[in-house]
């Protein structure tokens, strides 16, 4: 089962088109999942230590400084930290700080870009490796029409179990993006899609119109070879800011927008950072 969000199976009769976007260093400028170690911690699911630790990972993400090895250790680390959490409880921290912790690092270059190909008539899909159910209450907040992202097994209990049903990392994104085509009637070769990481080649080949976006040092000349066009986004700005007119969704909506894989909040970007690591380490 792919990590599909609001998936319709009618066929259309004319192509559509979508644009395709990754989150963390793309649209937002920080880590989506491990932004919210904090919140976690005051509401009991992480003690100090853990907080240090997942700050640790936020640091290694933003500056590229840690190996392949010690990356996938701190993923081992708050995979097995995460098992057992309540779904719910999560998705309630997770709606009660989303706009405190992520409004003010959206891209302001992003903003506009979302809002250009709605005005086009394209959908706006986001495609992340981090959590569902921190990347669902973003897609809303942004007012994506659909997400694909990471899903962990829930139990019986309502808590996770840490096993992971579906992982969106590298070619499974690529692969998602084409059964997302093939039911919404993408024509694939008219879409676009934006990345900042070389771990990303398989979902940009996709489309007809790739983007680099603040890429690092493979992306960069992977995308300098085939004649990508090469974006900077380095502006963070409020939504409310940037798009007035754009009203927020309400706590009740998030949590509904909130999916059950919530186990990867803190998990998902660690693996995120652990593969750019490892495409870096491989130059």
């Amino acid at each position: 089962m792919l990590g599909l969000v609001e998936n319709h199976s009618l066929p259309h009769s004319t192509p559509r088109t979508a644009a395709f976007f990754d989150l963390d260093k793309t649209v937002i400028a920080k880590s989506s999942t491990l932004t919210f170690s904090k919140s976690f911690y005051q509401g009991g699911l992480i003690n100090r230590r853990a907080v240090l630790r997942t700050a640790y990972a936020q640091f290694v993400f933003l500056a590229g400084g840690a190996d392949h090895d010690q990356m996938e250790r701190m993923r081992e680390y708050l995979s097995a930290l995460c098992r057992g959490w309540n779904v719910r409880q999560v998705k309630e921290i997770v709606a009660e700080t989303l706009h405190d912790l992520i409004d003010p690092i959206i891209y302001d270059e992003a903003a506009s870009l979302i809002e250009e190909h709605h005005t086009a008539g394209r959908d706006v899909v986001i495609v992340s490796t981090s959590g569902a159910e921190v990347v669902e209450p973003i897609g809303e907040l942004l007012g994506a029409d659909r997400v694909i992202a990471t899903r962990m097994v829930v139990g019986d209990d309502g808590c996770f179990t840490g096993e992971v049903e579906y992982y969106a990392y590298g070619p499974t994104k690529a692969e998602a993006i084409k059964e997302l085509a093939r039911s919404e009637g993408y024509d694939l070769a008219r879409c676009y899609a934006y990345s900042d990481s070389a771990t990303d080649l398989p979902m940009l080949s996709s489309v007809g119109h790739p983007h680099a976006v603040n890429p690092d040092r493979a992306l960069r000349r992977e995308a300098l070879a085939r004649e990508w066009p090469i974006l900077d986004f380095h502006k963070p700005v409020r939504l409310k800011q940037r798009l007035p007119h754009l009203s927020a969704p309400s706590r009740p909506a998030l949590l509904a927008a909130a999916g059950v894989g919530a186990a990867a909040v803190t998990a998902g970007l660690v693996w995120y950072a652990s593969r750019r690591r490892a495409t870096s380490g491989a130059q």
